[in-house]
């Protein structure tokens, strides 16, 4: 079993890992290239302003002081103009980018097996799609930006002191090595703990989520203190992550910035006694010492953008371990198609299955079973028999260890998967109802449906009658999980979603388990109507459904155990009477 993608952070992380927000950044030549023209613009206007303030103090090559004032102003001008663009295309750049990023790994999250994300908790995961590509817009709208105008600042800059006087200027490239040398030992402590916090504010979003998500379960076992401790903890843990990486930047910038500006005060000493001498000129000492001072910033600026790109760099490898998810559920290069028309023919051959994340336990062993097209099989057994693990091997959420699965006599891993799913109709025991309208959520069984197939679906599945009586009808909002119903009408809407669907195979999983007695009987009629001329399995313990059913296996620690007629299996006098006896007695 492949280790979860959020275990702990592997050795080698380096900037690198930006590539994959590069290639991103590349999609957009235009905007790039107009960015990249401002910033070589701002970079080299910044410069030149030193050069003229040499000339207007100077008064050299003829040049006079007001003409020399004047062009200063055309360059504050220039450099103004030249910043608001670059500020405009990188931010652009940078908020684009992220929102592809999110765009590339919300599809291929949606390209994975549900066994995946058991391993792997989709709360944590969410906050890699908010907290890290966060991290990566900065880097993309800001921090890149900053980093190239410090380099090119840096490295223009020493140029002109070279023109000034090569001499001075060689012994400040003399010290770069010494400013360089602690970003590189420091950087690798930065990118370790950059990693490491940005895991530990990845679980406290993921705690958030699961305990607001089960406000009403905290709440009724009062153990709203509980978890605020545990939020504490967690709190504290990622402030601990975040102290140990401040603590190394800043003793980084520190000793950078300390060893920059004390070399440029020894500098300035031996300049003012040159001037004292006339070796070099005033202007040449205003220009030398002006364009050191943003040298020796640009290098010491450097220091925390580097901090910052190795930030980005561990939120972009977080984002590309979810981009590199490979489906283990996918369709074939050449997938066989399925027959048409579809009869709904469904075969287990022999089939021995173990869910992932509990591989020495049995769901199903040595299973086979065949469902003729058309025939109503119910499905009952106790809690853990392996009943809801039929539904997800015949959707193919998973692929059993042994044996074959077949639909209309294709087996399962020779088709698409989407292909197959178009042929089921799904209601879940546990009723998923999105936070969109009641329009959105029925039509979700086919998108294009028409307003009146929703109404009619919504009428065969009684639930016509409450969506009316909405505040803005199909078009009110649920709610996030559908919190404006009730349990009953989550469950008839999800029903009525599954009607819309109109396939030829149908998986009903207590199907009407959120019903009362009235609503039970009303829907009933509606899935007696739909199973007509279809496939349908059915897991339930409410009398009515069973016996309905032209055929029922009783299952027990994932294999058959009876089959026959309810008549048949409760005159046995096995399992089966025995769940009768338990679950049907009102009805007996």
């Amino acid at each position: 079993m492949a280790d979860p993608i959020s275990d702990a952070p592997k050795p080698g992380r380096k900037l690198s890992s930006l590539n994959m927000v590069w290639r991103a950044v590349g999609r957009y030549p235009g905007h790039l290239a107009i960015a990249l023209a401002a910033l070589l613009t701002t970079t080299a206007t910044t410069l030149s302003l030193t050069y003229v303030l040499r000339m207007a103090i100077d008064g050299k090559a003829g040049i006079g002081h007001a003409y020399a004032f004047n062009l200063l102003f055309v360059l504050v001008a220039v450099l103004a103009i030249a910043t608001a663009i670059r500020f405009y295309f990188v931010s652009w750049l940078g908020e684009r980018t992220v929102a592809d990023v999110r765009v590339l790994v919300q599809a291929n999250l949606l390209r994975l097996e549900p066994g995946w994300f058991e391993e792997n908790r989709p709360s944590e995961i969410a906050s890699r799609l908010t907290a890290d590509t966060a991290q990566i817009e900065m880097a993309v709208g800001t921090t890149v930006s900053v980093a190239l105008r410090n380099a090119l600042t840096g490295i223009g800059g020493l140029g002109l002191l070279f023109y000034y006087d090569s001499s001075l200027a060689g012994l400040l490239v003399v010290g770069i090595p010494v400013v360089v040398l602690p970003i590189v030992l420091l950087g690798r402590r930065v990118r370790a703990t950059s990693r490491s916090s940005q895991d530990r504010i990845a679980d406290i979003g993921a705690m958030a989520v699961e305990t607001l998500s089960a406000m009403k379960v905290v709440q009724a076992f009062s153990q709203e203190q509980r978890e605020s401790d545990r939020f504490a903890l967690a709190v504290d843990h990622g402030f601990v992550a975040a102290k140990r990486r401040i603590l190394i930047r800043a003793v980084m910038t520190s000793l950078v910035i300390g060893l920059l500006f004390g070399g440029l005060a020894l500098l300035l000493r031996t300049m003012l006694g040159a001037v004292s001498v006339g070796t070099i000129s005033a202007g040449t000492l205003l220009a030398f010492v002006t364009t050191s001072v943003l040298v020796a910033g640009a290098f010491g600026a450097l220091t925390e953008v580097y901090g910052d790109l190795l930030r980005a760099a561990g939120a972009a490898e977080r984002l590309s371990e979810l981009l590199a998810e490979q489906p283990k559920i996918a369709a074939p290069a050449t997938p066989v198609v399925l027959p048409e028309p579809a009869r709904g023919a469904i075969r287990f051959d022999h089939v021995e299955f173990r869910y992932p994340t509990r591989p020495d336990v049995s769901a199903l062993h040595d299973f086979s079973l065949d469902i003729a097209p058309g025939e109503t099989l119910a499905v009952v057994g106790p809690s853990g028999a392996g009943k809801s693990t039929l539904f997800q091997l015949i959707q193919r959420f998973y692929d059993p260890q042994a044996g074959q699965i077949t639909i209309d006599g294709v087996a399962l891993p020779d088709a698409d998967p989407a292909d197959i799913r178009r042929r089921i109709a799904m209601v879940p025991q546990e009723t998923v109802i999105f936070g969109a309208t009641a329009r959105d959520n029925v039509r979700y069984g086919e998108w294009g449906a028409s307003d009146d197939a929703i109404w009619a679906a919504a009428e065969a599945a009684n639930a016509a009658e409450f969506l009316r009586k909405l505040p803005d009808g199909l078009d009110t909002f649920m709610g996030e999980g559908g919190a404006r119903l009730s349990g009953g009408q989550r469950q008839r809407l999800a029903i009525a979603r599954a009607l819309l669907r109109d396939a030829p195979i149908l998986l009903l999983d207590e199907a009407t388990s959120a019903l009362d007695a009235e609503s039970e009987r009303l829907v009933q009629q509606a899935l007696e109507r739909l199973m007509d001329g279809r496939t349908t399995l059915v897991i339930a313990h409410r009398l009515a459904t069973v016996r309905a059913a032209g055929r029922i296996i009783v299952m027990d620690d994932g294999r058959i155990v009876e089959e026959g007629t309810h008549a048949s299996l409760n005159a046995r006098g096995g399992l089966y009477a025995r769940l009768a006896a338990l679950q049907f007695s009102e009805a007996a």
